[in-house]
């Protein structure tokens, strides 16, 4: 699995804006509970009658939300514990994307409106309150408090900024624009999230609220906010309005629109025990390189092997006996390092990959009379063996044709349904387009499975195509959807309980052949049920 979201454990909308009396503001009013999360900024609605020269010029209305993640914390550090347990990757190894769903509505549109997003800096409760049109419900958290009568530093809710003091410094603070105002909001927080983890910074959630340029201007004659109205000095602000822009809130009753921060990561193994290849001029250095995997399993259970642990094992090859069932001879010369001229080795050092997984890559030139067969053995330093393997190499050639690459392709253990307690694995079978054996094969030879070095899969929610899982491609994304590959073909894992249970979703598949991304033409089905 190299995806798993993380649901918010609470949210709150916040505003300094007028009653529909358009005199009182709705400082003291709660939306915790609603199902919807709200950004607005509203200049010149109402004419706020006095004297002096705030007169005629505090009509300044403004919303925010607030939001949290179980990141980390005594009772909320669900992310944290899954590092710590090794469910998602070290830092570095995984990226985290703050997801946010528009949420349609009938009123005016923000366009062109930029986002600030940065993290809560003092602990808030979520409140009970429901009401987002006449603010009739009150609690404890507000644009004026944050909990239990416990006022914010400044209205509207303390954020961590420049000017933020404290012992560990502050946090990032993050921009989006967005043109049309009906776009979901999907960035990647990923060195919030680990100031979080690592303890830098008490985890009190996220603000997202317009930058200062488009929240509306105030000028108070004192210089300063208004602690009593809960009115902002901005002078800088905008004299224009941005309307509202709403997202799902976590109460939501859409399964895949709730707020999540999504943990992603390239958790794809190439085992190249199936596409084995010896070294050869036509090819570079690193593609002459490959990757052999041992998978430790003890009564179903990957367990690290008690004498290397974490640490090295050794992989020698040798040719097979007469009848190439066995290791036979004197183990031949490898190279390491792709290099195929220099640094020829007995053995080479593998190393540890993950619980149970050990890996080693290695490069080796054909003979004069290539061997049709050759034997992994992997051992420890004193030359216990832990594991015998076979390998079918083949031989690169170069070709007078451009052929253009089609595939079909079928997933071998497709079940019609499957529980929400799941963490199913797919295997692919996939072989060329017009494949055309001769009459002996077809008789003597099973379809061999071709293995796709450079494969990715999306889920679908068949009703109406929602794409719940795309495509995860390119280096800003870790490649986080890319599937493994092994002796026996392409292969992924996939936490069944990311998807509602009582739907019907397809599989689809995109394979990188050519320096392009194809799309296949078949479509999976199965569904998911409680």
């Amino acid at each position: 699995m190299a995806i798993k979201r993380y649901d918010a454990t609470k949210d709150n909308t916040i505003t300094n804006a007028f009653k529909q009396d358009l005199i009182t503001r709705a400082t003291g009013s709660n939306m915790g509970e609603a199902d919807i999360i709200e950004v607005f900024s509203i200049y010149g609605q109402a004419t706020v009658q006095g004297t002096g020269s705030e007169a005629n010029n505090n009509t300044q209305e403004l919303t925010r939300f607030i939001i949290q993640f179980p990141v980390s914390g005594s009772s909320v550090g669900e992310i944290k514990a899954d590092r710590t347990s090794g469910d998602i990757p070290a830092s570095g190894s995984v990226q985290f994307y703050l997801r946010l769903y528009n949420a349609r509505h009938g009123q005016t549109l923000p366009r062109d409106a930029k986002y600030v997003i940065q993290a809560v800096s003092q602990s808030w409760s979520e409140g009970t309150g429901l009401d987002m049109e006449e603010y009739k419900n009150f609690g404890t958290s507000n644009w004026l408090q944050r909990k239990d009568e416990t006022s914010w530093g400044v209205p509207g809710g303390e954020y961590h900024t420049a000017s933020y003091t404290a012992t560990n410094g502050t946090l990032p603070t993050y921009e989006v624009t967005q043109d049309i105002g009906t776009e979901d909001l999907e960035l990647n927080i990923t060195s919030l999230v680990e100031e979080w983890i690592a303890g830098n910074q008490e985890n009190y959630g996220l603000g997202i609220r317009l930058t200062a340029s488009q929240e509306a201007y105030f000028s108070s004659s004192a210089g300063t906010d208004n602690t009593t109205t809960g009115v902002l000095q901005n002078v800088d602000g905008a004299t224009r309005s941005y309307y509202t822009k709403k997202f799902f809130a976590r109460g939501t009753e859409f399964f895949f629109k709730k707020p999540t921060i999504e943990a992603r990561w390239n958790s794809s193994e190439k085992d190249n025990r199936g596409n084995f290849y010896y070294s050869s001029s036509l090819a570079p250095a690193a593609d002459n390189l490959n990757t052999l995997y041992l998978y430790n399993y003890i009564d179903g259970q990957l367990k690290n092997i008690p004498d290397v642990g974490t640490g090295a094992v050794y992989v020698r090859i040798y040719s097979g006996s007469a009848n190439n069932t066995e290791p036979s001879g004197t183990n031949l010369q490898l190279s390491e390092g792709g290099d195929v001229v220099s640094s020829q080795l007995f053995y080479v050092t593998g190393g540890y990959e993950s619980v149970g997984i050990y890996t080693a890559s290695l490069a080796i030139t054909a003979s004069t009379t290539p061997l049709t067969k050759l034997f992994d053995v992997w051992q420890s330093s004193t030359g216990v063996e832990y594991f015998t393997g076979s390998i079918i190499p083949k031989e690169r050639v170069a070709s007078q044709t451009n052929p253009t690459k089609e595939y079909v392709t079928t997933v071998q253990n497709l079940k019609f349904s499957y529980n929400t307690t799941e963490n199913a694995r797919f295997r692919i079978f996939t072989r060329p387009k017009n494949w055309n054996p001769n009459l002996y094969v077809k008789a003597t030879s099973n379809i061999e499975n071709t293995v796709i070095e450079d494969a990715y899969y999306k889920i679908i929610r068949v009703q109406d195509d929602f794409e719940v899982i795309p495509y995860g491609t390119g280096s800003e994304v870790l490649n986080y959807t890319r599937m493994s590959y092994d002796v026996s073909g392409n292969y992924f894992d996939l936490d069944i309980s990311l998807l509602q249970k009582d739907a019907m979703y397809g599989l689809k598949f995109s394979y990188y052949v050519n320096g392009d991304y194809q799309e296949q033409p078949e479509t999976f089905t199965f569904r998911v049920e409680s």
